[in-house]
């Protein structure tokens, strides 16, 4: 499902990854951790071809990514979700109105978009507040809504950058859980986060970041 063959990534001359070597198989539950800096966030971004690497090639659901031309990365990124740490809701459009933006950019008829909005909202147990804007929920609600965003369009893969940080340990949990069932419907999930332990507990597919290089097992 993705490769990464010798991959570095340099901003100026700032090494953000050095030399990634690894593999994520198609339904897998992966976990990226380490601390601040260790360049998470930055694999995610080049998995989702919102960075190019420096170095080395690419490879998501057998497409060589870092050969794509950019007319081709928007659909390369309707097969993959993608879930942030804040939210990224849009605070002028209702819950319906946010889950849907991805079905409305690729022209989808609005009765598929009410049907699948409908069908996502009530399985991320958000079925009540479909009309309620953002700064009416609370903050597990707004994750609740960012994850039902990503997964409308049914992705292949969807990646999460540190889901859980501005959430309280029992929102941690409940949030882990949900992305625990999209897995088990057949999603493959990546999840950047620091707190390693919650990794170990859900996981046992752990790739540990260390100043931008992957950390050797003991």
């Amino acid at each position: 499902m993705i490769e990464f063959h010798h991959v570095s990534k340099l901003y100026h001359t700032t090494p953000a990854l050095s030399d990634i070597n690894l593999k994520i198989n198609k339904g897998d539950f992966a976990f990226l951790t380490g601390p601040s800096g260790a360049g998470k966030t930055t694999l995610l971004k080049l998995i989702f071809s919102s960075e190019r690497p420096s170095n080395g090639e690419i490879i998501v659901n057998g497409v060589n990514i870092t050969r794509l031309k950019p007319s081709a990365i928007p659909y390369l990124r309707r097969k993959i979700g993608v879930v942030f740490q804040d939210f990224k809701l849009i605070a002028t459009k209702t819950v319906f109105e946010n889950v849907a933006l991805t079905l409305d950019i690729i022209g989808m008829s609005r009765k598929v978009i009410k049907r699948r909005v409908w069908q996502v909202l009530k399985w991320v147990g958000l079925l009540q507040k479909i009309d309620a804007y953002p700064s009416c929920l609370s903050g597990g609600e707004q994750q609740r809504v960012a994850i039902a965003r990503a997964i409308i369009n049914s992705p292949l893969l969807l990646l999460a950058d540190e889901p859980t940080g501005n959430l309280d340990p029992g929102l941690s949990l409940e949030i882990m859980k949900l992305f625990k069932a999209i897995n088990t419907r057949g999603t493959t999930i990546v999840v950047a986060t620091h707190n390693r332990a919650m990794a170990e507990s859900f996981s046992q597919n752990i790739i540990g970041l260390s100043h931008g290089r992957i950390e050797k097992s003991a």
